[in-house]
């Protein structure tokens, strides 16, 4: 087996133990180092192993510790399998469908299971205003005024201070801010495509993503993606050498709707396949921050400075949704980036950008995204306990590296646009799985949201959907 593959082989060989019993829930697992000398691998192909089974809910991590096998639910249900979209390009048509799943998640009467935005009691939302407050009564004429097409400066300097702790050398005048990832993601495909190429995706992907490419008159080549790893590396070549992707879009650290973290080794692959073939690479690391593990995954852009990567952030799952305050690393094509942003929006809001610029400077933040990592990784263990008791047999569900989303493929019986119609009817809204292809797929799958801190009415919600599900299944 390729070197590539080992730390996989190995996490298979931890699980088989687990499976046999001869690693009981409770117990510790063998140390990275002891792991390492038994089945002659490397210390970092150990820890990358551990890593994948605890983004399976198979191992969990202990300060100071070590790893121990999980207790409780979380291992009885199966991961999801891995996708198989169909191997051709395909056009996009989901805004009206997304339109609509938007319009039903934004309504404060229903059982937030839909929309992935944290809850405001998890932002930090007062310390903000109180920046907000300072900056326009003590600066606000001066923030009343166009900003540079790049943004406020204070704030790209924060931003490039804290790409150092993932190891990314950047200056501000790398960094350019947007009007949220979602503005980040179109001036990146417009920077690298026009209407009609072909932009290859993870599947299930993010339905902002589809929106995107559909909004430019692009087309999505859906590849295979485990839940875990990330995209079929195989499929990636494959198409490739066919010679007829333009760019491509993926999530490198915690994507959306699967959860998943890639590890170096395939960032790594991924790059190399696609610098052999010219194609640039968007990046989307929107959800990197609110990452369970220790230490910050690195993002593409990080492991190679030299890569023609194009790298899209914001704010908004962590701090404030309504400030719309996002940013693109676009490299060599930040002359393009700037010149689609001045025609379209020309500048970002001075005043809001400044009052995030004086949020960072003032410190907290970091303690603030700790907070919001215990409370989401709690959200993802009460649902995922509560999915196994209250769904059908067969059920799938991921084991997010990060974040506040569940991904979940139910028995094939089951339709989620069906179940969604039914589920607005007893006050409860998700995410149906259709709305995250191109190719009218996973129809029995559905995305939940964990972004509001569990109480009895999501537990409430939960059980009443789950009760539904498998009454769908019994008819």
């Amino acid at each position: 087996m390729s070197e590539l593959y080992r730390y996989e082989e190995l996490a298979g060989r931890i699980t088989a133990l687990i499976d046999a019993g001869t690693l009981r829930p409770g117990a510790r697992a063998p140390s990275l180092r002891e792991a390492g000398r038994q089945w002659r691998v490397s210390l970092s192909t150990a820890l990358q192993a551990y890593r994948l089974l605890e983004d399976r809910g198979v191992l969990e991590a202990r300060p100071k510790s070590g790893f121990y096998v999980a207790r409780g639910g979380a291992i009885g249900l199966a991961a999801p399998a891995i996708s198989q979209p169909p191997g051709a390009a395909t056009s996009v048509s989901v805004s009206a469908v997304v339109q609509r799943l938007l319009h039903h998640a934004s309504d404060p009467n229903l059982v937030p299971l839909g929309c992935a935005i944290p809850s405001a009691e998890l932002l930090a939302a007062g310390k903000l205003d109180r920046c907000l407050a300072r900056a326009a009564r003590t600066k606000g004429t001066r923030y009343n005024i166009y900003t540079e097409a790049r943004g406020d400066e204070r704030l790209r300097q924060e931003i490039a201070r804290r790409a150092l702790r993932w190891g990314q050398a950047l200056a501000p005048e790398d960094i350019a801010v947007t009007c949220g990832c979602t503005e980040a993601l179109l001036l990146a495909l417009k920077a690298v495509s026009r209407p009609g190429d072909t932009i290859a995706i993870e599947s299930p992907t993010y339905f902002g993503f589809l929106q995107a490419i559909e909004a430019l008159d692009l087309k999505a080549l859906e590849l295979p993606t485990d839940a875990a790893s990330g995209v079929d590396l195989e499929a990636l070549r494959a198409a490739l050498e066919a010679g007829s992707i333009t760019a491509c879009l993926f999530s490198s650290s915690v994507g959306n709707p699967l959860g998943g973290t890639m590890p170096d080794d395939r960032k790594g692959a991924v790059l190399d396949l696609l610098a052999r073939h010219g194609v640039p690479l968007i990046e989307d690391d929107l959800y990197g921050d609110l990452s369970f593990a220790e230490d910050r995954p690195r993002p593409f852009m990080a492991l190679r400075p030299a890569a023609d990567v194009l790298y899209c952030s914001s704010f908004s799952k962590t701090v404030s949704p309504g400030y719309r305050i996002g940013w693109i690393v676009p490299g060599r094509h930040m002359a393009k980036v700037l010149e689609t942003k001045f025609s379209v929006t020309l500048c970002g809001p001075a005043l809001l950008q400044a009052a995030l610029a004086d949020f960072l400077i003032s410190g907290g933040y970091d303690s603030h995204l700790r907070r919001m990592r215990r409370v989401f990784a709690g959200n993802i263990d009460q649902m995922i306990r509560t999915i196994e008791k209250v769904f059908p047999a067969g059920t799938r569900v991921t084991r997010p590296a990060g974040g506040f989303v569940l991904w979940l493929e139910l028995p094939a019986g089951i339709r989620s646009r069906k179940l969604f119609g039914q589920a607005l009817e007893q006050g409860i809204c998700f995410a149906p799985g259709d709305a995250f292809s191109a190719s009218d797929r996973y129809g029995h799958c559905l995305r939940l949201s964990g972004g509001y801190a569990w109480s009895d009415r999501i537990e409430a919600g939960l059980n009443a959907l789950g009760e539904m599900a498998s009454a769908a299944l019994g008819s």
